[in-house]
């Protein structure tokens, strides 16, 4: 039997994180300002005995990244292979392995620029052009990678089967109330000096409770991908990311049922405290989650007792929860129509 695009589409190197993971380069074009353009695909392929028997033996799961972020979740990999499915995730342009000298991290001034990258992806995967795949697609999301998903799912409806969010940034930490003052503000910046700094907001706090809980990646090589303390944040990103948060508000549709996984509780940014190591240090959670009532007609919330701004990072017992919650979920819930 001959492999599809999801299983050889060629180009595919071995990844830094070892075996079984490999990477593959895609073209994106030319940046006008710092050169060429690249995403990067990483995979995980569960061996043909390995899906026979599994309940998503059908499935390609892509997953997408957080702000100041990049694929590194081997366990998340993992997890979704013993069910029977190909994983792949997403490295988005100057985001981790895309990042190329001389460009701003992390920097777009529209989300609806990551259309290149998520389409490119899927191409490389098997769900490009207009044909109707034989697999089901599954998009996965963190943070601000789960706002750039909802927005891609709701201008693409009928291309995924399910939605998975985790601790998802549709909306701002102040709440819509205070975005709709912000946002003129930053609008004006965004307009004079796209790329110029904002105030630094990150203090490290949450890189340091991923490091208490043991959940950072260990390899030193991937710490220049990933800064203690976040990118610089830029007028033109925040103007881009406060239009998704608006778009939200103003209720989208994306097509397929949805899983919300969120912490249950919060805590502040602005100074240390070990809260940080079972709460949500970076997300207003109670935003996030009545905002996510407004992304489609199905949705599911589940709230992880214990959990941080990602789920799967967190300690061994809300992790197994929201893994199990999460295939229970998967198997079941996202063949609700």
């Amino acid at each position: 039997m001959g492999r599809d695009a999801g299983e050889d589409a060629g180009g595919w190197v071995p990844d830094p994180l070892g075996s079984p993971f490999e990477q593959l380069t895609l073209d994106l074009g030319i940046d006008g300002q710092h050169g060429p353009l690249a995403a990067t695909v990483v995979r995980s392929i569960p061996s043909w005995i390995g899906t026979v028997g599994r309940p998503l033996n059908d499935v390609d799961v892509l997953y997408v990244h957080g702000w100041s972020d990049f694929f590194f979740q081997t366990e998340l990999a993992a997890f979704w292979n013993r069910l029977g499915a190909r994983f792949y995730a997403l490295d988005l342009r100057r985001y981790g392995r895309s990042l190329r000298p001389d460009q701003v991290p992390g920097y777009v001034d529209s989300l609806d620029d990551y259309d290149v990258d998520i389409d490119a992806a899927l191409t490389a995967i098997g769900h490009g052009g207009s044909e109707r795949p034989r697999r089901r697609l599954f998009l996965l999301g963190h943070s601000t990678g789960g706002l750039t998903l909802t927005l891609w799912a709701a201008r693409h409806r009928g291309r995924a089967a399910a939605l998975i969010l985790n601790s998802p940034w549709l909306e701002l930490q102040i709440g819509h109330v205070g975005r709709d003052a912000l946002t003129p503000l930053i609008d004006l910046r965004a307009r004079r000096d796209p790329r110029g700094t904002l105030p630094e907001l990150d203090y490290g706090y949450y890189t340091r409770a991923q490091a208490e809980i043991g959940s950072l990646p260990q390899d030193p090589a991937f710490a220049s991908w990933r800064p203690e303390r976040g990118f610089t944040p830029r007028p033109g990103w925040l103007a881009a990311v406060l239009a998704g948060h608006r778009t939200v508000w103003e209720g989208v549709d994306v097509g397929c049922p949805a899983l919300v996984l969120l912490s249950t509780r919060s805590s502040s940014p602005m100074a240390w405290s070990d809260e940080m190591t079972s709460t949500d240090s970076v997300l207003a959670v109670e935003d996030i989650a009545r905002a996510a009532t407004r992304i489609g007609s199905v949705v599911t919330i589940a709230r992880i007792e214990g959990a941080i701004h990602d789920v799967f990072l967190s300690r061994p017992d809300p992790r197994a929860r929201a893994y199990d919650v999460l295939a229970e979920w998967a198997v079941h819930g996202a063949r609700v129509a």
